[in-house]
């Protein structure tokens, strides 16, 4: 992970910074907004900002927004009262860090808010065949189209590939082409020059050469337009590109992985993905299964995303009960991996007894996993009566403790206990509950408002994020 420090590195913030070097974290360091800026649009990337607390962190995020670079803050800082750790985080902060740091809590943050350690893990035969393809043609300069479903893990893969490569020292950069709209990715991938359009201050490098000696992964390529299509086929067949408003083109030496969740041979029938970009990109093919076809991995993965979060939220890990092990093998998980680690993230933080049972393990909606529903193997018939009696006495009771409230009520409660679940931790309950970080802190400042305590996280700054909402 590439992170960021901005502000003056004394005393206890290089102590900060020496433990997330130790997580493994590659840092660098300015001392200004405006530098931090700067080099982030020069394309010295990071996954993390690490902003001293006196910083204006609003004016920092509000820069970086301008040139659509994105990338979170953490405020830290010593001798940080109440207000000021609220303010930071009012600001738009993921989290404060009190200084001096606790190496638990660092190591916490990082893999919460920028998560990239996501090893290959695997026992299923069908995908240890897709690994072992991939260890075939890791080295090589080819391009590698991968595919399969949402969720299967295909960032993950490009990952591994580029750890595996002649490359695994540069950059690897990644852009999610379904998620910038069409008028914004040439100059996300490309870069532009300055005055190249309105609001063009300065010249921004794009994604091209940020990746320069290194691998370009474009995720969900299937959704790119078709002009820029042509400008991406130029740029593999002659390794140039051209910069927004640019007069000459730029040479760069990078690897491209994309990934698609459709079938591509039918995008380029219907005349919306171009056939000579595809045999670009389709050197070679990595189709992963899904998770449903690889049953030797729930397991596996399941325990690997138990000891990640109990690491991640402070808790001690637990053992997945018999029952709650046929539950998660009997699933079909529509969402593959991505479901299966969410499911089990939500384990981790509602489990109580000395093991994660199958009350613990929970969909979306808030329903226990019980197989049955979305079951794809004969296990969903090992749960008996007993246990479906209990399941609806539970959900029963549940209903109950909800009548007679408003939708806004339930709302509240809900929120407020989720973030009891997760120790006081924003980020961890807002992934659980499907919304917005910044849409949770909007919900609990208005709870504060009103006088409602707010769980705190467990830390030496309870208070202060207790105030911040």
């Amino acid at each position: 992970m590439r992170l960021l420090v901005v502000g003056r590195l004394s005393g206890q913030l290089a102590t900060a910074v020496k433990m997330a070097m130790a997580h493994g974290a590659k840092v660098q360091h300015v001392e200004r907004a405006d530098q931090a800026t700067e080099q982030l649009r020069r394309g010295q990337g990071a996954d993390l900002l690490m902003v001293d607390y006196r910083i204006d962190i609003a004016a920092l995020i509000a820069a970086n927004d301008a040139e659509r670079i994105h990338v979170p803050v953490v405020a830290c800082g010593v001798d940080a009262d109440a207000k000021e750790a609220a303010d930071a985080i009012r600001a738009g902060a993921k989290e404060f860090i009190p200084l001096p740091p606790e190496a638990d809590l660092i190591a916490a943050v990082l893999s919460a808010v920028a998560d990239d350690e996501r090893p290959m893990i695997s026992a299923d035969p069908a995908m240890k065949s897709v690994i072992q393809l991939a260890d075939q043609v890791a080295r090589s300069e080819a391009s590698i189209l991968i595919t399969g479903e949402s969720g299967v893990g295909k960032e993950v893969m490009a990952r591994y590939l580029h750890s595996s490569s002649r490359r695994a020292d540069k950059a690897f950069i990644s852009v999610n082409c379904a998620a910038i709209p069409d008028n914004l990715l040439e100059s996300e991938l490309f870069g532009h020059e300055k005055g190249a359009f309105t609001g063009a201050v300065a010249r921004r490098i794009g994604k091209f050469e940020e990746a320069d000696g290194g691998t370009l992964l474009l995720d969900e390529i299937s959704e790119m337009d078709a002009r820029l299509q042509a400008k991406l086929l130029r740029a593999i067949q002659e390794r140039v590109i051209d910069r927004v408003g640019g007069s000459k083109p730029v040479p760069v030496n990078i690897r491209i992985i994309a990934t698609s969740n459709r079938d591509l041979a039918k995008s380029v029938a219907e005349g919306t993905f171009r056939e000579d970009l595809l045999y670009r990109l389709n050197v070679v093919n990595l189709r992963l299964p899904s998770l449903r076809e690889r049953p030797g991995d729930i397991a596996v993965l399941a325990d690997h995303f138990v000891k990640k979060y109990a690491a991640a939220n402070g808790v001690p890990p637990r053992a997945i009960g018999p029952e709650a092990r046929r539950a998660l093998v009997a699933h079909r998980w529509p969402g593959n991996v991505r479901e299966l680690e969410n499911a089990m993230h939500r384990a981790v933080l509602l489990a109580s007894g000395s093991e994660i049972d199958v009350d613990a393990i929970r969909l979306p909606d808030g329903r226990p996993l019980l197989g049955g529903e979305g079951a794809s193997t004969p296990a969903a018939s090992t749960y008996d009566a007993g246990v479906a009696g209990q399941a609806a006495q539970a959900a029963d009771a549940v209903t109950r403790s909800f009548v007679g409230q408003t939708v806004a009520e339930m709302e509240k409660t809900l929120i407020l206990d989720t973030l009891s679940h997760c120790l006081g931790n924003r980020t961890h309950a807002a992934t659980i509950l499907g919304i917005s970080i910044r849409t949770l802190r909007n919900k609990l400042n208005e709870y504060a408002d009103q006088g409602t305590p707010i769980p705190a996280p467990q830390s030496g700054v309870a208070a202060a994020y207790g105030a911040a909402g």
